[in-house]
């Protein structure tokens, strides 16, 4: 049980830790921590992870033996799709099997509570308080396990939530062999959209790489858009809950600059804050208060987006990895409902025009981080040491304001900002920082790492 922690996202390990009795363990725990809130009904997702369905098993038994009725999707599906499930069905949770875009030879786990959004710490340190061996109730007792379809309901939601018709728009779609395939693109095609796939096989080793939407793992995805294939390229991490994108001219499209694309463009016809983490680009800031609207930053983690866009009325809440969420849908990432979102974009201006118009008037991204190896057991100390070592000065800037929500972000007089935190997955610490120029970002983060090193 030593070995069972939920991080910033659930429970993930390598799969000579992440085992089949730690998995029940877990879902005692959940059991206990629905039954003590009265509830009875809870559905179990997975990935299409080699081992992600013996794992759900796994759990739903031990759920359905502690006398709760189990949804299980039919195959494996989309963490985003299982969270609507819980809000749409007004269950009492759900657990998800997944690694996310973590390579295959992990897994994981996280709990969803009842609004559908990631679990607070609150909730999840309930839980780890409560790991214990399953103690199961006589047979005759357990509650049902029912197989269902949870794609076609999620679907019919988006299609009336974004309501667009995308005839005459292609979209390339990279699945990277995840759990968005048969749900983002089929919601795609369901709009109008002729959609050209890519990667949407079931490949439970991923090609041998991580199911991750970035640059570097997109460069099919890449090639198909930029060679004139279709006029916007989107991809989803393993579990679909994140999005990568890719415009005709641009490329692949930074996400930070994704968000503000994505900002300006609901602005067009909603109102609302926007919630980002403080590694997320300050363009955010910009389109907001050309705009009239406010920014809300909060510490990295979905988690605590998820809370800030529920106490702020938020229309869009994201980070700088991929990950966002819309008012009125889930306070939680959904990169097939982005997908979507996107094509949706795409057909009312081209993402390059967008683009364009989004650098000419708000400004562009650039932002850059580095990772400096630092045991996890260090974290905690060299934070605290490192608030006595913050200068007077960064790169020539003076120093304006000290941010704290997040380790340590600060802030210079010319704009520019140098943070340093603690990684919530590896033994690292992240050191970013955002500037004006490439040249003054490798400086910013020349100065943050020699700030850290010594005393990790």
């Amino acid at each position: 049980m030593d070995e069972i922690a939920f991080g910033t996202d659930g429970w993930r390990a390598t799969l000579d830790t992440f085992t089949t009795e730690r998995v029940r363990v877990v879902g005692q725990a959940v059991a206990d921590y629905v039954l003590e809130g009265n509830g009875s009904r809870v559905a179990v997702g997975y990935d299409a992870r080699e081992s992600s369905r013996g794992f759900a098993d796994a759990l739903a038994e031990v759920l359905a033996g502690n006398g709760i009725d189990v949804v299980l999707p039919q195959r494996d599906c989309p963490t985003p799709v299982v969270a609507w499930t819980v809000v749409d069905r007004e269950l009492d949770g759900a657990l998800m099997v997944t690694a996310s875009h973590n390579p295959p030879e992990y897994n994981g786990v996280k709990f969803l509570p009842e609004d559908g959004a990631p679990a607070l710490p609150d909730v999840t340190e309930q839980i780890e308080q409560q790991l214990r061996e399953p103690d199961l109730l006589p047979e005759s007792e357990w509650g049902t396990i029912e197989e269902s379809d949870l794609v076609t309901p999620y679907e019919e939601h988006v299609l009336d939530l974004v309501d667009t018709d995308l005839s005459g728009v292609t979209v390339a779609y990279d699945a990277m062999h995840g759990s968005g395939r048969g749900a983002t693109d089929r919601i795609l095609e369901a709009a109008g959209a002729e959609v050209v796939p890519l990667r949407t096989d079931r490949d439970p080793t991923f090609g041998g790489g991580s199911p991750e939407p970035s640059a570097h793992r997109l460069g099919e995805l890449t090639e198909t858009v930029m060679g004139g294939d279709a006029d916007l390229g989107v991809a989803n991490d393993g579990d679909a809950d994140r999005i990568g994108v890719v415009a005709p001219e641009e490329g692949y499209v930074d996400p930070n600059l994704y968000f503000a694309l994505m900002y300006d463009h609901l602005l067009e016809t909603r109102e609302g804050p926007a919630v980002r983490t403080v590694s997320t680009t300050f363009l955010i800031d910009r389109v907001a208060e050309a705009h009239g609207e406010a920014v809300y930053e909060t510490a990295v983690g979905f988690k605590w987006v998820g809370a800030a866009m529920r106490d702020h009325d938020a229309l869009l809440g994201g980070e700088e990895s991929g990950g966002f969420g819309l008012r009125g849908h889930l306070r939680n990432k959904d990169g097939v409902l982005f997908a979507l979102l996107t094509a949706a974009a795409a057909a009312e201006e081209s993402l390059d025009d967008r683009l364009a118009r989004v650098r000419e008037e708000y400004g562009d991204v650039v932002q850059d981080r580095v990772s400096v190896d630092c045991p996890d057991a260090r974290k905690a100390d060299v934070l605290l040491e490192l608030e006595d070592h913050i200068p007077e000065a960064v790169a020539g800037a003076s120093v304006e304001k000290v941010v704290t929500v997040d380790g340590f972000k600060i802030l210079l007089e010319d704009g520019s900002w140098l943070l340093m935190r603690p990684s919530g997955t590896e033994p690292k610490l992240r050191v970013y920082a955002e500037s004006s120029s490439e040249k003054r970002v490798k400086a910013l983060l020349g100065e943050g790492t020699a700030l850290v090193e010594p005393l990790v």
